[in-house]
C-alpha cells in the first residue's frame, strides 16, 4: 500500500535496483559459505568450522545490512517491505523484477541449506555426546595399570574361596 503521494524518483529506483543486485551477490556468496560448511560438517573438521563460522557471521551481517537498507528505502517510498511492494515498484523494470525473483529463490535455497547444516550439527553433537558418555563411563572404572605401567588387579567382585 503506497502512502506516498508522489511516485519514486529515478534515483530511488536506481538505488533500489542496486540494492537488489548487491543483495543477490551477497546471497550467492552466503550460499557458497553454507556449501563449505556442509562439507566441513560431513568431514568432521571442527577447526575448519570454527574459522568458517566467522565468515558466515560476517556474510550474514552484510546481508542483513542490505536488507535493512532496502526496507528503509521502501518505507521512505511509502511501501512495506514485501514481495508485493517490490513487484509493484519494479513492474516497469523487467530486469530488476527478474533479479528480485532470483533473489527470492536464492533466499529459499539459503534457508533450506542452513536447515540441513543445522541438522548435521545436531547429529554431530549427538555423536560427540555419545562418545563423551562412553569416555566418562570408562573413567569411573578402576585403573588396570598405574603410572609406571604395572598391572593392578581390579578390586571388584568376590574373592575366590570366600563365602
Amino acid at each position: 500500500m503506497n502512502r506516498r503521494s508522489q511516485p519514486p524518483t529515478p534515483a530511488d529506483m536506481q538505488r533500489l535496483a542496486l540494492l537488489v543486485e548487491a543483495e543477490l551477490i551477497q546471497l550467492r556468496e552466503f550460499i557458497a559459505v553454507l556449501d563449505r560448511e556442509e562439507a566441513l560438517l560431513v568431514a568432521g573438521d571442527s577447526d575448519g568450522l570454527l574459522t568458517l563460522s566467522h565468515e558466515k557471521s560476517d556474510r550474514y551481517r552484510q546481508l542483513q545490512r542490505l536488507h535493512d537498507d532496502r526496507a528503509l528505502l521502501l518505507g521512505r517510498l511509502g511501501h512495506r517491505d514485501s514481495d508485493a511492494a517490490m513487484r509493484e515498484l519494479c513492474a516497469g523494470l523487467p530486469r530488476v523484477l527478474a533479479r528480485w525473483t532470483e533473489l527470492l529463490e536464492l533466499a529459499r535455497t539459503a534457508r533450506d541449506r542452513n536447515a540441513i547444516n543445522g541438522k548435521l550439527i545436531l547429529e554431530r553433537m549427538a555423536s560427540n555426546q555419545a562418545a563423551l558418555s562412553v569416555l566418562l563411563a570408562a573413567a569411573d572404572q578402576p585403573q588396570l595399570y598405574d603410572a609406571d605401567g604395572q598391572a593392578h588387579p581390579t578390586r571388584g567382585g568376590r574373592m575366590l574361596g570366600s563365602a
